[in-house]
C-alpha cells in the first residue's frame, strides 16, 4: 500500500515525507511539478518509492491504476502565490485537481488529507471554521475556500477520513525554494547574514511599524498534526491549524537577529536598541499589497483540540530559534 504525498517536493510536503521516513514508512510515491528543478533538493535526505509528475499522476489515478493500492494521501500540491493574477491557472491548479483526488478517495475510502489555508477568511477579525467568518482577498484564498465548500458538502455521506488544514503563517526548513513567498524569518536570516540588518513593512490598517500580527506556526508542529490525524482516521472535518497565539512581525525580526547573534557569541538585543543600531529598518508597504493584505491572523484551535490533539505549539522565540541553527547548519 502507497503513502501519497503530493507536492512532495515543497515545503511542508517534503517535511511529511521525511516525517513518514522517520516512522520507518518508506513506499511513498512524491508527486510533484518540477518545473523549478532546485525543489529536488528537498527529498535528497528522505526515501521515496516513485516520483510522478502532478500531471501524470492524476492521469494514473483516473484510469484505475491505483485502485486499491493506496493508504493514505497527503494533498500538500498547490500553487500558493498569493501574487498570482491568473484566475484560471488558480482554479485548475488548487481546485479542479484538489476535487479529482477526493473523488478517488470517497470511492476508495482512501484518507484524505489535505492543504487548505488562513486565506480563506480574508480581512476578518474572526479565524474560525465557519461560513460567516469567510471571505477571501485574493484568487488564491477564493481557491481555497471554494474547495473547503465542496468538502463540507460531501462530509456527511463520506465513508472515509477528510481533514482539511487551514494553515497559518508557516515557517521551517525545506521553505528555500519559495522565493519572495518564504516566510519572514528565512528572509530575515539571509537579510542579516548578508547586510547586517533586516527589513520589516511599515504600519498598515492602523498598526505600528512591523506591529502587524501573524499567527506564525512552526512545520514540525503542522507535521505533527499531520500525523495525529493519519493515526486517528475516525477524525474528520476542516480544521484550523495554527499556534493560537498571534504575534507582531517584530518577534519575528528581533527573534532571528537575536538567534543569528547567539551563533556569533554575542547578547541579545531589544528591539529599540535593533532599531537603534540600524539593524531593524522599516520600508514602505507595497502599494500591490493594499486591499489584499492580512494584518492580523489567530487562528481559533478549539475544534483542534476538541478533536484530541493536545501538545504545545512553538513560540515564535522557540521556532525561530531552532530553524535559524538549521539555516545555519548547527542541527
Amino acid at each position: 500500500m502507497y503513502y501519497i504525498v503530493t507536492g512532495a517536493a515543497g515545503f511542508i510536503g517534503a517535511n511529511i515525507v521525511k516525517a513518514l521516513n522517520d516512522r520507518g514508512i518508506r513506499n511513498v510515491i512524491a508527486v510533484d511539478h518540477l518545473k523549478n528543478a532546485d525543489k529536488f533538493r528537498n527529498l535528497v535526505d528522505c526515501e521515496i518509492a516513485d516520483y510522478l509528475d502532478k500531471e501524470e499522476f492524476i492521469e494514473l489515478l483516473e484510469a484505475g491504476q491505483f485502485d486499491g493500492a493506496v493508504e493514505v494521501i497527503f494533498h500538500e500540491g498547490a500553487c500558493s502565490d498569493t501574487m498570482e493574477t491568473d484566475g484560471r491557472y488558480m482554479m485548475a491548479n488548487n481546485y479542479r485537481y484538489s476535487t479529482s483526488i477526493l473523488e478517488f478517495c470517497l470511492d476508495q475510502d482512501v484518507p484524505y488529507l489535505y492543504a487548505s489555508s488562513a486565506s480563506v477568511y480574508g480581512g476578518g477579525r474572526v479565524f474560525k471554521e465557519s461560513r460567516e467568518h469567510e471571505g477571501p482577498l485574493n484568487v488564491y484564498g477564493y481557491s481555497k475556500f471554494l474547495f473547503d465548500q465542496l468538502v463540507r458538502r460531501r462530509l456527511s455521506a463520506a465513508n472515509s477520513q477528510i481533514v482539511g488544514f487551514r494553515y497559518f503563517n508557516v515557517y521551517g526548513p525545506r521553505e528555500q525554494h519559495k522565493g519572495r513567498m518564504a516566510s519572514v524569518a528565512f528572509h530575515h536570516f539571509n537579510q542579516y547574514r548578508e547586510h547586517g540588518k533586516v527589513k520589516l513593512f511599515e504600519g498598515c490598517d492602523g498598526y505600528g511599524n512591523g506591529e502587524q500580527n501573524r499567527d506564525f506556526v512552526f512545520v514540525e508542529d503542522v507535521v505533527k498534526v499531520n500525523m495525529f490525524f493519519m493515526d486517528h482516521p475516525e477524525k474528520s472535518g476542516i480544521f484550523n491549524l495554527g499556534t493560537g497565539r498571534a504575534q507582531p512581525f517584530n518577534d519575528v525580526a528581533t527573534s532571528t537577529v537575536n538567534a543569528c547573534r547567539a551563533l556569533e557569541g554575542k547578547s541579545a538585543l531589544s528591539l529599540a536598541e535593533m532599531l537603534s543600531q540600524g539593524i531593524v529598518e522599516y520600508v514602505d508597504f507595497p502599494d500591490a499589497l493594499r486591499g489584499k493584505y492580512q494584518s492580523f491572523t489567530q487562528a481559533d484551535i478549539g475544534k483542534l483540540r476538541a478533536a484530541g490533539y493536545r501538545d504545545d505549539f512553538a513560540t515564535v522565540e522557540q521556532g525561530v530559534d531552532k530553524y535559524v541553527r538549521h539555516l545555519a547548519g548547527q542541527i
